[in-house]
């Protein structure tokens, strides 16, 4: 039986984690009704978490890394799927109780899959991945709450990185003025060829604040939590939201009922992992439709496989710009 390539996460007798390459057969992997050759595949935050070796993400030993992938179905006992259709999966516990997308190979429940939408293939697929799939969550969730760009500004914090970068893409191509929240303001260029119109400090956000602050902006997408929370809903408008998709800074939240009680700001949690099948086809839908993929790919970097781990303790330190895609093939 041929072998392929896998990025596992291991645990020793001491409970320490080891990160490192193996050989797998298809005897080896997990149960599934879908065999898919993988093609492709990104780096997001959570995967740098799970390949520092120190993370609590991976609940199942040993693991192969990655929470994403696209590829083509070698095998199907799924009645949506047959072999040769072009698929990608987010989340649904791969790298932490399932086998994930940094191997050659993955065989998952069909459940969990979803054809490529019209006009995205392999690489954009993973040039979105979680990061930009989870940006469209959030542009969906704040948009059913009913906001709309004349309700004014914008704030995305992180901007730098992936969920932000898609964010801000999103929300200037709908018509939104985007305030860009970062650490980097070098990167003030990159921001605003994606569509920020404003660029504040990371600082402005990241230290302790007052309760309520000045009524800056109507809606934001943050993926930092803590402190940068806190403060965003505090300078929210009043009946605005904030939608919150990550815990870069943390996973506390440091705040006050004030915003909830005295301006009626909405907190809008959103879940990329285990997102139920429809939402996600409509925020893929949404992103073959909305997101100008000549953009994407300015916010894009392509590594190949063997240089996943490096990469993901780049993106930990706050080193990555946008979205990387990881060749597998």
């Amino acid at each position: 039986m041929s072998t392929f390539k896998a990025l596992m996460v291991t645990k020793d007798e001491a409970g320490l984690q080891h990160v490192g390459w193996s050989q797998l057969t298809e005897a080896d992997l997990m149960d599934g009704d879908v065999t898919v050759r993988v093609t492709h595949s990104t780096i997001n935050y959570k995967d740098g978490l799970v390949l520092s070796g120190k993370s609590a993400v991976p609940r199942k030993f040993p693991m192969v890394a990655g929470i994403d992938f696209a590829g083509i179905v070698e095998t199907s006992g799924h009645s949506n799927f047959k072999s040769g259709d072009a698929v990608l999966l987010n989340g649904f516990g791969l790298s932490e109780t399932h086998f994930g997308g940094f191997a050659e190979k993955a065989r998952v429940r069909g459940d969990w899959l979803i054809k490529l939408p019209n006009g995205i293939d392999a690489h954009h697929a993973m040039a979105i991945g979680t990061a930009g799939y989870t940006a469209m969550l959030s542009v969906l969730a704040l948009e059913k709450h009913g906001m709309k760009p004349s309700d004014g500004p914008a704030l995305v914090t992180g901007a730098a990185g992936g969920v932000g970068s898609v964010a801000i893409a999103l929300l200037a191509k709908l018509g939104w003025h985007v305030i860009a929240s970062t650490g980097r303001t070098e990167e003030a260029d990159y921001l605003k060829s994606l569509g920020a119109t404003e660029i504040i400090e990371r600082k402005e956000l990241s230290e302790p604040g007052r309760p309520l602050g000045k009524e800056r902006w109507a809606a934001g997408v943050d993926s930092v939590g803590s402190h940068t929370l806190v403060n965003a809903l505090g300078m929210t408008k009043a009946h605005g939201a904030i939608a919150c998709c990550g815990l870069a800074q943390g996973m506390d939240l440091p705040g006050n009922v004030a915003p909830f009680i005295l301006r009626g700001v909405a907190l809008l949690g959103i879940d990329s992992v285990m997102c139920p099948m429809p939402h996600r086809i409509e925020a893929w839908n949404r992103l073959a439709r909305d997101l100008d993929l000549k953009l994407l790919d300015s916010m894009t970097k392509t590594i190949r496989l063997d240089n996943v781990v490096e990469e993901a303790a780049t993106i930990l330190k706050g080193g990555i710009r946008g979205r990387v895609v990881v060749t597998v093939a």
